[in-house]
């Protein structure tokens, strides 16, 4: 089914299902007060920090983060994407999905769907080649050579390209248009000189799956001495390197969770690691691994294991995995680096000392906790206060840039106890002062303690401050009349609050489970998460606090720019001014704060 889902339905859905009974029908709620609470399903905890409000169709865990709508539920609680999880809960409400006519959407998603059959059509194929072509053989005995049951060619769909140079042309591509899809899908090659060839041949073929299951790309290897060794599809529209990861559907079916996930490098690693029992390997198909990796990653799993050869190539690799891992380290996830001999791989080590041993290795991974300060401490002599003082400033900044709150407090803790100082002096020890909604709740319940009141606001005028008021009163979005003045403010938050301002004027029904949906799986949807989390202030009056907060920005983009106009004034010698220029210049002086 082509076209995009209309956010009209996807709000409607929302509407027609209850997020209590998706929650409950999936882990057992108990009543607490006006909402539903629950142990976590995203982390293990021992006491109940997961809370479903019926009110506002919402759910949020104070002790990991985790939150958002029903829709987004159903995400992350059964890995599905955004389209599976309106399906399974439209098939619920009984409910048919639309999809918008849009023609350059339409036509769009047309050509992906014909490019998803032609890299379909060719994995049989290829599948095909390696049980009956003449000149198979080859591939065969490879494949043996290798260790690789028949049982694990079958699950991972590997096949064979045959010599040649349009065997895989002639047999797919009877008409100029198929040829043409052939060669947006990355099966064909132009030639300089005009016409077409098979971009793979003589080598063995593994088909590329996303998370779907579907065909987008392939890998071959050579059975040759020709180069390169691994040939990969070029970046099409249905397939990009930097996104996708080899065996990871394949991991992720064969188990219901993925306690952690090994990243490795290549084709044969993570074959051979599932043929012996250890399904949750993924590779980076040749390419370096990049942040969209580690954001897929992180949806199935909260631990990433990243293995690297022990010579100096694997560390600069592992150096490079540590600087992407990161901003991407929320409290509750996991990292760590897995070096291995030298002159060994994954596939040939697995199958030297078997698969416990190999889980052993995996379990005993260094944690990034501690590579961290491995790696920025190679070199330096740590027996002197000169190394322990270079150790602290080459690794504060890398701890800074940790989004976890209490893992970067942690990391701060370790790094003084290593140079002996207490973790308040280390500098930037004063914590940045927290957003008021950060504040005034509590990491975890209970006590739960409400809001301040509004005349008592720690950031009183604070574009965070008017996001939380709009997810809790979408209406309050016709209060706001022109705000295009606001974008000349440098704050935080304040783009974002323009942006939901400008969907509640395209989407005046919205509800707050629709604009959670809408920035579901965004830094953005995260913090929304957050805002939406507290409980409005009994007894204030929000439409006022809102009028406020806007009139309190727009008088910052007036003083702004007065401020501006007066240093402007002040590079002309007082002097030199004209009698107007005078007056202005004394009348913003007056104007100043004080």
């Amino acid at each position: 089914m082509s076209g995009r889902i209309p956010q009209r339905f996807i709000d409607e859905l929302l509407e027609r299902v209850d997020i209590v009974d998706v929650v409950d029908s999936r882990v057992p709620l108990r009543k607490a007060g006006k909402n539903y609470s629950a142990r976590c399903p995203f982390h293990d905890e021992k006491t109940p920090s997961f809370s479903v409000n019926p009110d506002k169709q919402f759910y949020y865990c104070f002790g990991c983060g985790a939150g958002g709508n029903a829709i987004g539920f159903v995400m992350e609680f059964e890995r599905l994407e955004f389209p599976a999880a309106v399906e399974k809960l439209a098939t619920l409400a009984g409910l048919e999905i639309p999809r918008e006519e849009n023609a350059p959407v339409t036509a769009v998603n047309v050509r992906q769907a014909e490019l998803l059959k032609r890299l379909e059509s060719a994995g049989a194929w290829f599948k095909r080649q390696l049980k009956e072509h003449p000149q198979a053989g080859v591939a065969r005995d490879y494949l043996q050579r290798r260790g690789l049951s028949q049982e694990t060619i079958e699950a991972f769909g590997i096949g064979y390209a045959p010599p040649g140079w349009d065997n895989l042309l002639r047999a797919l591509a009877p008409s100029d248009a198929e040829k043409k899809l052939l060669l947006d899908a990355g099966l064909l090659i132009q030639r300089d000189e005009g016409g077409l060839y098979d971009r793979f041949r003589e080598r063995v073929m593994f088909p590329i799956l996303d998370n779907r299951g579907r065909v987008v790309a392939f890998g071959g290897r050579v059975l040759t001495d020709e180069k390169p060794k691994y040939l990969n599809s070029p970046e099409t529209p249905v397939f990009h390197k930097g996104q996708e990861l080899y065996g990871l559907y394949q991991a992720r079916r064969s188990q219901k969770e993925l306690e952690r996930v090994l990243v490795v490098e290549g084709y044969m690693d993570v074959v051979m690691l599932a043929q012996n029992g250890i399904g949750w390997a993924s590779g980076t198909l040749g390419t370096s691994l990049s942040a969209s990796h580690l954001q897929r990653l992180y949806r199935y799993t909260t631990q990433v294991v990243f293995c690297f050869d022990g010579d100096e190539a694997g560390r600069r690799a592992a150096a490079r995995s540590l600087e992407l891992a990161l901003p991407a380290m929320q409290d509750g996830r996991q990292a760590a680096f897995l070096f291995l001999p030298e002159g060994e791989d994954p596939d040939s080590l697995v199958q030297k000392i078997g698969a416990e041993a190999f889980k052993a290795k995996v379990a005993a991974a260094t944690p990034l906790s501690e590579y961290l300060f491995e790696h920025h401490g190679e070199g330096i002599d740590l027996n002197n206060p000169d190394g322990l003082a270079r150790l602290s400033k080459l690794v504060l900044p890398a701890i800074s840039r940790i989004p976890g709150e209490v893992f970067r407090e942690l990391m701060r803790r370790k790094l003084a106890e290593r140079i002996g100082m207490s973790a308040d002096r280390l500098p930037g020890a004063a914590p940045a002062p927290r957003p008021a909604i950060l504040e005034d709740s509590p990491p975890a319940p209970p006590p739960r303690r409400p809001l301040a009141p509004s005349g008592h606001r720690r950031v009183q005028g604070s574009a965070r401050s008017a996001l939380r008021l709009l997810l809790q009163n979408p209406q309050l979005a016709r209060e706001a009349g022109d705000t295009s003045a606001l974008s000349a403010l440098e704050e935080p938050d304040l783009p974002l609050l323009l942006e939901l301002l400008a969907y509640l004027r395209k989407n005046p029904m919205a509800s707050m489970g629709g604009i959670l949906g809408y920035w579901y799986g965004t830094p953005e949807g995260d913090l929304l998460n957050r805002l939406a989390a507290a409980d409005p202030v009994p007894g204030h009056d929000a439409e006022q606090e809102f009028k406020d907060i806007l009139r309190h920005l727009s008088s910052r983009v007036v003083s702004n720019l007065s401020e501006d106009r007066r240093r402007e004034l002040e590079s002309i010698p007082f002097t030199e001014m004209s009698p107007e220029q005078k007056q202005e210049y004394m009348s913003l002086l007056r104007a100043r704060p004080h």
